[in-house]
């Protein structure tokens, strides 16, 4: 029996039939990765998000952004030009933080840092941008695991660093030809059918290969899955996924459960 961990992106809403999307997944997911005030997210969604995993005995894990609301964190920032190295590895430290401070009011640990967005995509390419996250995370909690795309400068950041990785594959976002996302700003990267998702969810969890944007065929090699709680359906695609990964034989569990 394979085991296998299901994220969501939460923390995001600012609307009430948004938090209810969010609510419904969360009964469905392992992991969640909670905005933590760059994109998305103040203390009172942190404090209702993480009574929500607690609720359902979910994996906490911190989404820290670029420090930028106006563009939900969807902007990437050029390093020395946009922002300091300095000022992001701050930013990166006061949401990393809050969150933690706030799980612990509750009685519970932030487990793992996945960052969002621009900057999850940036770290994908630029050694630079990656090895600042690692670092930054290292120097708060060298236990934390890091969440991000296989074969990418952040897994190797993260081992240069002393952390454990952990792969990701998307359930609901279209890849490229070199294994990457499909940028938003393209027709058809946000994969819209229920179909289509669980598809793509049984394909990654027995390390088949997914059609890219291109019409290819891919292999990635993943050990969670996420689902953004901000894509149409998501609820409905979170009951589906779980329940098809169960119908598979898969053991879905949160990563960092055995340490």
């Amino acid at each position: 029996m394979r085991r296998i961990d299901l994220n969501a992106d939460t923390g995001e809403a600012d609307k009430p039939d948004w938090q209810a999307t969010e609510a419904a997944v969360m009964q469905y997911i392992s992991s969640a990765n909670i905005a933590c005030g760059g994109h998305a997210g103040d203390a009172q969604s942190m404090a209702r998000t993480v009574n929500l995993a607690k609720k359902h005995g979910v994996n906490i894990g911190a989404h820290p952004a670029y420090p930028d609301r106006e563009n939900f964190g969807r902007k990437s920032l050029r390093l020395g030009e946009e922002i300091s190295r300095r000022d992001l590895q701050s930013a990166l430290l006061e949401q990393i933080t809050t969150l933690c401070e706030i799980a612990a009011n509750q009685g519970q640990a932030v487990r793992y840092v996945k960052a969002h967005g621009a900057l999850y995509n940036d770290a994908v390419f630029d050694q630079e941008k990656a090895m600042l996250i690692a670092e930054t995370v290292a120097a708060l909690d060298s236990s934390l695991w890091l969440m991000g795309a296989p074969n990418s400068h952040l897994t190797k950041a993260a081992d240069h660093h002393g952390l454990t990785f952990i792969a990701e594959g998307f359930v609901d976002r279209r890849y490229t030809d070199d294994g990457h996302l499909q940028s938003r700003k393209e027709a058809g990267a946000v994969l819209a059918q229920q179909k289509d998702r669980e598809d793509q969810a049984i394909a990654l969890l027995a390390n088949e290969a997914i059609q890219t944007a291109q019409g290819n065929q891919l292999r990635l090699f993943v050990d969670t899955l996420c689902l953004h709680s901000d894509s149409a359906g998501a609820d409905e695609t979170a009951r589906r996924i779980r329940q098809a990964l169960l119908n598979k034989g898969a053991k879905i569990e949160a990563f960092t459960r055995e340490h």
